[in-house]
């Protein structure tokens, strides 16, 4: 069944969904791209690390600490003759975006990828958490989703892609190597083909309100627009 929202379906932000939303989305867009950028290739990549999540036991109600190992995937553009990484294309997680470790460590990757000469792709399809620096001019408001697009030689200027849930996902360009015509990444057709191939509606309960919170505005034309 297709979504029922023009763009972003806010219901699959709920915790214990986007996870799986998070990793059939990182599989998509690498399909979606991998005729697009030949000669070069696009890969599935990860970093892991440890996170310390307290936690209390029921007989003695003494406190522990129990490590947990998280995987994040992202994806790489990579030259095949030269193994040189073009371009990084990062899809947040909730992790990436709350005080924590997660963050600690993603905010360092972000930092070594826009100081060297590779591009960077940021996707942020979550309402929830602290968004990541960006300064944003002529902008009165936080948009619900935002995605950047910095090309390494444009630094610090980037391109910033401000949408909410009543838009459809804009389809955005994946830089390349110098004189090569970049990509058209159609990121709205591709969350609108996986929710329905994954069966996504069995999954949300639309008398529900979606988690994290709607503004005021939003939850307003949604009721109209799930409505009709």
């Amino acid at each position: 069944m297709p979504t029922p929202f023009p763009g972003m379906n806010p219901y699959l932000e709920r915790s214990g969904l986007w996870e799986d939303v998070h990793t059939r989305l990182i599989v998509a867009i690498a399909d979606a791209l991998g005729q697009q950028i030949r000669p070069h290739r696009i890969t599935v990549e990860q970093r892991v690390y440890v996170m310390l999540q307290e936690a209390t036991a029921c007989v003695d109600k003494l406190g522990s600490v129990i490590p947990e190992e998280v995987t994040e995937r992202y994806l790489e553009i990579r030259d095949v003759s030269t193994g040189m990484v073009i371009t990084v294309i990062e899809l947040l997680s909730l992790s990436n975006k709350l005080k924590g470790e997660g963050r600690t460590q993603y905010e360092r990757k972000r930092l070594r990828v826009l100081a060297s000469d590779t591009h960077f792709v940021e996707i942020d399809l979550l309402r929830a958490g602290q968004p990541l620096p960006m300064r944003i001019q002529q902008r009165s408001r936080q948009s619900d989703y935002r995605i950047i697009v910095s090309r390494s030689h444009h630094r610090p200027r980037a391109d910033a892609y401000l949408f909410d849930i009543p838009e459809p996902v804009p389809n955005i360009p994946v830089p390349l190597q110098k004189g090569e015509t970049e990509p058209q990444l159609p990121l709205n057709q591709i969350v609108h083909d996986l929710y329905d191939r994954a069966g996504y509606d069995l999954a949300v309960d639309y008398q529900q309100p979606p988690e994290p919170p709607l503004r005021d505005e939003t939850a307003t034309w949604m009721q109209q627009h799930l409505a009709q």
